[in-house]
């Protein structure tokens, strides 16, 4: 991701760094709990492990996801949420309570009542 010198407003900066099909997702999972990059590729169906990394980088850099590394053999990296991607989570819970809004207002809710939401 590339940051831009100026912006009109803070906003326009938060939706550079979480902008992307694949990053509240990426959120979303590491909102439940902290895990591997291969689980997380598991967990999200259709992304790639390159889209996967590169998104995953940006985070980084933004300071919404840390990685931890331990120590031995295999290497074991997992990944989760910062203070700040935890707020940025809140935003995003807001923003799926709405599609679940729009989507019954729709006409699917049995695509909601499938997936398990109510």
């Amino acid at each position: 991701m590339k940051v831009r010198t100026e912006y009109t407003c803070p906003l326009e900066l938060t939706h550079d760094v979480t902008k992307g099909k694949w990053k509240p997702i990426i959120l979303w999972q590491l909102g439940k709990e902290t895990i591997s990059l291969s689980q997380l590729e598991k967990d999200i169906q259709g992304i790639t492990q390159k889209m996967l990394l590169e998104h995953i980088k940006e985070l980084l850099d933004a300071h919404m996801v840390y990685k931890k590394a331990f120590a031995g053999y295999p290497l074991k990296v997992e990944y989760g949420l910062t203070e700040r991607g935890k707020r940025m989570l809140e935003a995003i819970g807001i923003m799926q309570e709405i599609g679940i809004d729009l989507m019954k207002e729709q006409g699917m809710a049995d695509v909601l009542s499938a997936k398990g939401f109510k």
